[in-house]
């Protein structure tokens, strides 16, 4: 099996002197910035949940903080807000395609970090 490395784009964007919102590992961070955002997205990775299945899936986490995530991923474009007929109403969260994407992305840092805790253990 080979090793593939990979390098940096060849982009004139990661060519800057300083952060910016058009980078695009800018706009990666800024979605899943805040603490508990990644788990927020692992259990929506495992597929559609209520409000109420992702407070008992995190349970340490407070339903403010947990409305404030969803609101960030729904409005950074990787979590769907719907909402279903009937009474009494009830809401479903679910990854948009470009959620879907951030799985990949999530195993990447897990791989990246468990590798670092590795060799600082």
């Amino acid at each position: 099996m080979t090793h593939q490395t990979v390098g940096l784009p060849d982009d004139p964007r990661a060519e800057v002197a300083e952060p910016s919102p058009a980078c695009p590992v800018e706009i990666t961070l800024a979605a899943l910035r805040g603490r508990w955002t990644t788990l927020v997205v692992r259990e929506l990775l495992r597929g559609d949940r209520s409000f109420s299945d992702l407070r008992r899936a995190l349970p340490a986490l407070s339903d403010k903080v947990l409305a404030d995530r969803l609101a960030q991923l729904t409005g950074a474009g990787v979590v769907d807000r719907h909402r279903e007929p009937g009474w009494p109403p009830r809401t479903r969260y679910r990854l948009t395609d470009a959620g879907r994407g951030l799985g990949p992305v999530l195993q990447a840092m897990w791989d990246w970090g468990e590798r670092r805790r590795s060799l600082d253990g």
